[in-house]
């Protein structure tokens, strides 16, 4: 279990909306929170107003999150926590996006967890009271959208890289936890993507302000970052691997799983079957066609 209080912490995106929120919560817990972030003016306005130091990063530049990790060695001596928070949420369906949409999205939503885990894990690893590294992932990874195909596909690979580093660091017996943010709904900024999208990048992705909806607006439960902030330091607290924002959405996140169970009932293909302890045995072997 990481131990919040006394802790060093790092937060990207952590200049607003929900790395902002989960800075906030962190700080009332005690611990010494550094919030990275690509907008300068907005970096510096929060961390006067929350008592952070803040750091210029671009997740998606290995080299930039490279040199925060240094500087926050260098600062502190040690990081605790990491929070690979930044993303973008644009939308877009799937036949109208170019490359350029492509490299944008995963570049920041994927690559900056990457990145993260690239700087920071060698110092988690060094440090002999372990740590704990929360990646921000989405409802939205669990049950995909039509038009946020792009951007559930981006959070569904954090999903699946974050158990597999779980289950790794866990095999290496170390003090590591990993726990994987699911959010629904928060009031963030997120619907100004496009604000940080480098010009040589532009395609055919736009933003989307859900929360001005009025159907949309009405359907959904919608936390305020804060709340965000309170969900995850319980998960660090408690080495949670799922952290959920909105556990009433499980009846959609349940349909699709569903789908997936018949799925499995339907098959194996045929010539092929597979036994109860995942051993793979030919058909003919077992006298049936």
């Amino acid at each position: 279990m990481t131990q919040i209080a006394g802790a060093v912490a790092v937060v990207t995106g952590g200049a607003a909306g929900i790395g902002r929120g989960i800075a906030e919560q962190l700080i009332a817990e005690h611990a010494t929170v550094v919030i990275a972030d690509i907008e300068r003016q907005a970096l510096d306005a929060t961390a006067a107003s929350i008592g952070a130091t803040g750091i210029s990063v671009d997740v998606s530049d290995p080299a930039s999150v490279r040199a925060l990790a240094a500087a926050v060695i260098g600062d502190f001596g040690r990081v605790d926590i990491v929070v690979n928070n930044a993303g973008v949420g644009p939308q877009g369906r799937i036949s109208d996006l170019t490359l350029s949409d492509w490299r944008w999205l995963l570049g920041v939503n994927l690559g900056g967890v990457v990145n993260g885990i690239d700087a920071f894990l060698p110092h988690l690893r060094a440090n002999p009271r372990g740590g704990h590294i929360v990646n921000t992932a989405s409802m939205s990874a669990f049950s995909p959208l039509p038009g946020l195909g792009a951007y559930a596909a981006s959070k569904a690979a954090v999903c699946a890289l974050s158990e597999a580093l779980a289950a790794e660091l866990a095999e290496d017996g170390l003090a590591i936890g990993v726990t994987i943010l699911a959010p629904g709904s928060v009031r963030t900024s997120i619907a100004r993507s496009l604000r940080n999208r480098p010009a040589e990048l532009a395609g055919g992705l736009t933003d989307v302000d859900f929360a001005a909806d009025p159907a949309r607006a009405k359907a959904s439960v919608w936390l305020e970052p804060r709340d965000v902030g309170r969900i995850t330091t319980r998960a660090i607290l408690h080495n949670d691997l799922y952290a959920i924002s909105h556990p009433g959405l499980w009846g959609r996140v349940e349909a699709r799983h569903q789908v997936l169970r018949a799925a499995f009932d339907k098959y194996p293909p045929i010539g092929r079957a597979t036994g109860d302890d995942g051993s793979r045995t030919s058909t003919s072997q077992r006298g049936t066609r």
